[in-house]
Order: structure tokens, then C-alpha cells, then sequence
């Protein structure tokens, strides 16, 4: 019997090794090509890491809209609200009559609403972002290289060890400049070899 975790298999179990395999792609155009060739073969969606935010990335991969618009949105809204409310509340509560003017008076208010709504947005907008992006990450990402970050993209795919060949063929075929496999049972960003 194998040991626990390290992804070998028994003979009839039925189970196989996971791998992590990450296709390096040098522009956009062909990362897309990638992730349509990968979506059109049935395997799990990838995860892709961009030197850029890109639409047409995020078209491929069939992404949803961040939600963090919607912290902004109400972050807004209650800002606004609370301008209104802290100003009109104040004049009310003590009440400064100057020359038969009204005590609530809506225009010079809507300077104070107007800077609650933009400081109230950005920080709510902030925290969403930090909730949404689960941070801070400790811990590297399976499949990241650091030139990601500069002028590569990748596409990484989970997927089982006996469909190798065909993973690699797919990334080569759709215009990967090249495939590297991780292992499922090595340590997070440790090489398993080139493909």
C-alpha cells in the first residue's frame, strides 16, 4: 500500500498522480490560444498569470466581474449618506442663525457628502480588494516563475498524470515557447523536469 500524500498509486486503486503543468506563452495573442485550446479540450479550468491585466484574457477563461465594484458602490452610497447626515445633523442640533439664512442649507453640504462619498468608496473599495484577493498569500503559488511578472504569461493546468503527453502537446500546439511539469507530491515551486 502506498504511503499517505505521496501521490503513488497502487495497482487497481483507481487513482493517479496529479501534475502541474505550466505552459510559458510570450504574448498575449498566443496565451489566449492556449486557454481556448485547453477550455476546448475538457480539462479543468487553468489558472493564468499575466504580466498585464488583460480583457481578452479574461474573456477566454470565461471570467465573472470583480466584485469589489459593488464594495465601492455601497462604500459610496454610505459615505454620501453620512455626509449628509453628520452636516445636517450638526446644524440642527446647534443651530448657528446668520442673517435670516436657513439652518439647513443643502449646497455647502453637498462639498462635505461629496468627500465622505470619495473617502468612504476608496476604503471600502480597498477592503474588498483585500478580501477578494485573499491576502496577504504566504505562501507561492503552485506553478509561478518569476517572469510572469515581467514580459510571460502562463497558463497552469491541474491535471492527472497519464494525460501528459496530450497536456504538453496542447500548450506546444497553441504556441507555448515551453511546458514545465510540477509533481503534486514535491514541495510547492520545486522543478520536476521540462516537458
Amino acid at each position: 500500500m502506498a504511503e499517505t500524500g505521496t501521490g503513488a498509486v497502487t495497482p487497481g486503486d483507481g487513482m493517479s498522480e496529479t501534475l502541474l503543468f505550466t505552459g510559458l506563452f510570450s504574448d498575449e495573442e498566443t496565451c489566449t490560444r492556449g486557454i481556448v485550446a485547453v477550455r476546448a479540450a475538457g480539462l479543468r479550468k487553468p489558472r493564468v498569470f499575466s504580466p498585464f491585466a488583460s480583457e481578452r484574457i479574461l474573456e477566454a477563461l470565461d471570467a465573472a466581474h470583480s466584485p469589489v465594484r459593488r464594495w465601492v458602490l455601497f462604500g459610496a452610497i454610505a459615505g454620501c449618506a453620512s455626509g449628509f447626515a453628520l452636516t445636517i445633523g450638526l446644524s440642527a442640533d446647534y443651530p448657528h442663525v446668520t442673517a435670516g439664512m436657513p439652518i439647513v442649507s443643502i449646497p455647502p453640504f453637498v462639498v462635505i457628502a461629496f468627500e465622505l462619498t470619495i473617502l468612504f468608496g476608496a476604503l471600502s473599495g480597498v477592503a474588498g480588494f483585500l478580501v477578494h484577493g485573499r491576502f496577504p498569500r504566504l505562501e507561492p503559488v503552485p506553478g509561478y516563475q518569476l517572469d510572469f511578472s515581467n514580459d510571460r504569461f502562463g497558463v497552469v493546468i491541474e491535471c492527472a498524470a497519464s494525460e501528459r503527453g496530450r497536456v504538453e502537446i496542447l500548450l506546444l500546439a497553441a504556441g507555448a515557447t515551453g511546458v514545465t511539469v510540477l509533481g503534486a507530491n514535491l514541495p510547492r515551486g520545486e522543478d520536476q523536469g521540462e516537458g
